[in-house]
């Protein structure tokens, strides 16, 4: 039972990457991960064409989705058994289709595609004026759900029409598939598809073409087409702000606008069209497709109107003798298993081993990434490429890989091992020319650098799933062994000695085991959490060296590791902390000293002044029992849990707060201000620069 439950609680940390099925652990993760210091190195920028400004959608989302894929020896290939690789992905928030990839996980080329509904003295968008209700369409007698095919109700608020709409990808072709089914209630109305394109993950480049039969967009190599069913009545492509939705929303028609092309001008572009009026019920299907052209895109979209709803979506979920979402559930051994430990009878189990696979990449296998979201979408625009949370943190790769091996799954945490060599720091890194073996802060999925400081327990991390997969019998010793001497001894090396980074803005000396930034990217010292990583990731690595005959440094990394834990407490334990307001003894969230009693001040991050550094605690000495380095009853641990549990603490520094009903929540940490404007409201850095009213959250387990 003690297994289980251990395997269910990294299991429901790491479930919800999506910020969508469940506010989680590892929603508190993801949401850590935005610039808080101006380390981005790489971007792409769009012009200022016409059109509107509009940003990126609602990023909290109801829904991910994408096609089930087959490796082929642990590669994405079009010759595995499921065939053509699909290679796009879906949001859902605000009961409308958000940012939908195609190419790489990160590469959005829609904002938003919505109905608007007309009808007598109104029009209605389901994004602001319905209510939703989202379910599964795929699920087992008990209600778990077997694939990421969803079914949204948008209700008008004022109980004039009803829009269901079934949402999945097309396996066998770059299509997103909607089937969409408007219903009356108090007079005919009439439907609107309205299609707001952010080709190539930006907008202000993007032309495009409408027509009865296509609304269209493109930029450069690649390109998006949506057909319906049924042909539109009317189809027009506009700059935002002049378009075809801005002319219905102000005279409830399209009137006569008719653009059926940008005219080779470049622009924020939304499309719209027309369809029949429904004076009781209707249905019809929707494909959007995407390719290199327009052309190519349409028929795409073409191809998977032919197939045919049902067909689609039996193959999307795994039906009869077609390989989908029901096949992976099922080579998941440990899954079943799990169910009796769980408190909904597995629902949310399911839902998280869908949403952990569906995000990983296409093209690279084994490239899991954070989360399928832009941070604080709805305020961010797409003026500026970006990755989002669509990027690898070794950190949060790691985390899900370990939790799909908990799930029992043999292939995927393998390919991600396989895969990080590419976010290795070495003479392939584009842009180095320092000391490498650490990781990268934060990558595209191809290996480009984004971000570019140095987090030790990113370097730890990849050391210990080697180790993990090895010891559960999913990778040989020989390539354990194999991986050492290319890869992970450089970073116990690293890890062991430390070096100096020479990559974008990065040329400061590193000394282990004091890090340049902690687990939540905004700080540099010493930190119970990495520490324990770095401590853990030491004495595997000396395992795997003494394994490989490399005893000279199965000692060094043996005798760095106990030397990082015998300082440990002396660095990061403190017997005068203030934090309550009289003095007290606990573990401190980070120190700039070898001293905890003189740890220094924090920088200021997120619009908060940096404080003392042990007034500032948080829950990350867990990690010391989680990783080994302590044990659960040692008395610095213990003493700890009761100041991070006191919930009289002074607002500003307090970390747990009780409510209504059985969990609590905890803030990240003290004074943090990764958050909203408690006096405005408004969003994190929403005017481009961080605000002292910024509050971090408090997250619910």
């Amino acid at each position: 039972m003690t297994s289980r439950l251990s395997k269910t609680a990294v299991l429901l940390m790491y479930s919800a990457a999506t910020g969508a099925l469940a506010l989680t652990a590892n929603a508190q993760e993801v949401a850590s991960n935005a610039a808080h210091t101006p380390n981005q190195i790489v971007q792409k920028e769009a012009s200022d064409g016409p059109g509107e400004v509009s940003p990126w959608a609602y990023s909290a989302k109801q829904g991910i989705g994408a096609s089930y894929e087959a490796y082929k020896d642990f590669h994405y290939s079009d010759d595995a058994a499921t065939g053509k690789v699909s290679k796009v992905w879906f949001s859902l928030a605000d009961g409308i289709v958000t940012e939908t990839m195609a190419g790489l996980i990160h590469e959005a080329q829609i904002r938003e595609l919505q109905i608007a509904v007309a009808g007598k003295g109104y029009v209605a968008l389901e994004s602001t004026d319905t209510t939703s209700k989202i379910e599964y369409i795929h699920t087992d007698a008990e209600g778990r759900p077997l694939s990421p095919a969803y079914r949204l109700t948008n209700t008008d608020k004022q109980g004039r029409f009803v829009i269901v709409k079934d949402i999945f990808t097309d396996p066998d072709h770059q299509t997103l598939m909607m089937r969409v089914t408007v219903t009356a209630l108090k007079g005919p109305v009439t439907p609107y598809i309205v299609l707001d394109p952010s080709v190539a993950n930006t907008s202000g480049d993007d032309q495009g073409g409408a027509s009865t039969t296509a609304l269209q967009a493109f930029e450069g190599d690649a390109a998006l087409s949506l057909k319906a069913s049924a042909p539109f009545k009317k189809a027009t492509v506009g700059f935002t702000g002049k378009d075809g939705l801005a002319s219905l929303l102000a005279a409830r028609n399209l009137g006569k606008l008719s653009s059926s092309d940008t005219g080779g001008v470049k622009g924020n572009i939304r499309l719209i069209g027309e369809l029949s009026p429904v004076t009781s019920s209707t249905t019809f299907d929707v494909a959007l497709g995407f390719g290199a052209t327009t052309a190519a895109a349409d028929a795409e979209a073409a191809a998977t109107l032919k197939t045919g709803y049902a067909k689609v979506l039996a193959n999307y979920n795994g039906e009869g003798s077609a390989i989908g979402w029901e096949d992976y559930l099922a080579t998941l051994g440990e899954l079943k298993t799990l169910i009796p430990v769980t408190e909904d009878n597995g629902k949310l189990l399911y839902a998280s081993a869908l949403a952990l696979k569906v995000q990983e990449d296409r093209t690279y296998s084994g490239a899991l990434i954070a989360s399928l979201s832009n941070p604080w979408g709805e305020t961010a625009t797409p003026k500026v490429s970006a990755t989002g949370y669509k990027a690898v943190w070794p950190r949060d790769f790691y985390q899900v890989a370990m939790a799909m091996a908990a799930l029992g799954d043999k292939e995927t945490p393998v390919a991600a091992f396989r895969y990080l060599p590419k976010v290795q720091v070495g003479a392939h890194t584009p842009g180095n020319k320092g000391d490498g073996g650490w990781y990268l802060q934060k990558a595209h999925v191809d290996g480009t650098p984004e971000w570019v400081g140095v987090q030790l327990d990113q370097t730890a991390m990849p050391i210990m799933l080697g180790w993990k997969l090895e010891s559960l019998g999913l990778i040989s010793k020989d390539e354990l062994i194999g991986s050492y001497k290319t890869s992970l001894k450089k970073a116990a090396d690293f890890l062991s000695f430390g070096g100096t980074p020479n990559l974008g803005w990065n040329n400061q000396k590193i000394t282990p085991p004091y890090s340049q930034q902690e687990r939540w990217e905004e700080q540099e010292g010493h930190s119970p959490s990495t520490t324990a990583a770095v401590i853990a990731g030491l004495l595997v690595a000396s395992d795997i060296a003494t394994q490989a005959g490399d005893t000279t440094s199965a000692t060094t990394y043996k005798t760095k590791a106990l030397d990082y834990s015998a300082k440990l407490d002396q660095r990061l334990y403190t017997t005068k902390g203030e934090v309550t307001g009289t003095p007290q003894s606990y573990y401190l969230r980070i120190s700039r000293s070898d001293d905890a009693l003189n740890p220094g001040v924090q920088d200021e991050r997120n619009g908060r002044v940096g404080l003392r550094a042990d007034k500032v605690i948080d829950a990350g000495f867990l990690e010391l029992v989680r990783y080994g380095v302590r044990p659960a009853g040692d008395a610095r641990i213990t003493q700890s849990l009761k100041v991070i549990d006191d919930e009289s603490i002074t607002e500003n520094l307090r970390v747990k707060y009780s409510f209504e009903g059985k969990y609590p929540g905890f803030r990240r940490y003290g004074n943090d201000g990764y958050g909203e404007d408690q006096v405005t409201g408004g969003n994190y850095a929403v005017f481009g620069q961080s605000s002292p009213n910024q509050r971090g959250r408090v997250w619910p387990i």
